[in-house]
């Protein structure tokens, strides 16, 4: 049995990540469904087009819950029935890989902005303070969300490969993870990219930003 429980904690944070909240919290709230407006992503800043604030701040919330609890459990845990860091790394790739592609919901899932940060701070809180700190410094200089969370993404990765010389021990199984998850990020962010390369990304308290709320 033993054996099959690295398997088994990974189909469960996968379930998990699979949870659509923008979604459920949506139908919880008598909102519609935030795969039928807007960018048509069910995520908090989607939800957040709806007029209701409580909803996507509800939903982002739970959305990063959603990537942190399997890594914390495991992590906690997971030593005591022979769960390693190997695991830790794995059930944070499956509850991403979850909110992503959720079997739940047609395999059509959000960005994962929300759920990527969870992960990070289930592997190592600091290095989630200093993911945070790099999408508010860049958020506040440049005025673009998607930007942010890109290059938090990216940097995420770089942080952590380097953090035994700084804060913290850096297991190569979850600095990988992190890697993966940068390009996963990067690559459902291309629409954001391609309006950021042609000037026309809605800047964050912009009027095209407030437009979009209006609807």
């Amino acid at each position: 049995m033993q054996t099959f429980l690295p398997y088994i904690a990974t189909v469960a944070a996968y379930l998990i990540g699979s949870l659509s909240f923008a979604v459920l919290v949506s139908r919880v709230m008598g909102l519609n469904d935030p795969r039928t407006y807007g960018s048509k992503n069910p995520g908090a800043t989607n939800v957040l087009r709806s007029g209701s604030k409580k909803a996507a701040i509800v939903t982002l919330l739970l959305d990063a819950i959603k990537g942190w609890l399997p890594v914390f459990a495991v992590g906690i845990w997971g030593e005591s029935f022979g769960l390693g860091a190997s695991t830790v790394a794995a059930v944070g790739l499956a509850a991403f890989l979850g909110h992503l592609y959720p079997v739940f919901f047609e395999f059509k899932g959000g960005k994962g902005v929300a759920t990527a940060a969870g992960v990070i701070v289930g592997f190592n809180p600091w290095l989630g303070l200093a993911s945070l700190l790099t999408w508010v410094i860049i958020a506040y200089f440049f005025r673009y969300s998607s930007l942010a969370s890109i290059v938090t993404a990216v940097f995420a990765a770089v942080f952590y490969l380097f953090g035994d010389k700084v804060a913290w021990q850096a297991p190569n199984e979850q600095v990988l993870v992190l890697a993966v998850m940068a390009v996963l990020l990067v690559w459902r962010h291309a629409e954001n990219i391609n309006r950021l390369l042609a000037g026309t990304e809605s800047k964050i308290g912009g009027k095209k930003a407030a437009e979009k709320l209006g609807k």
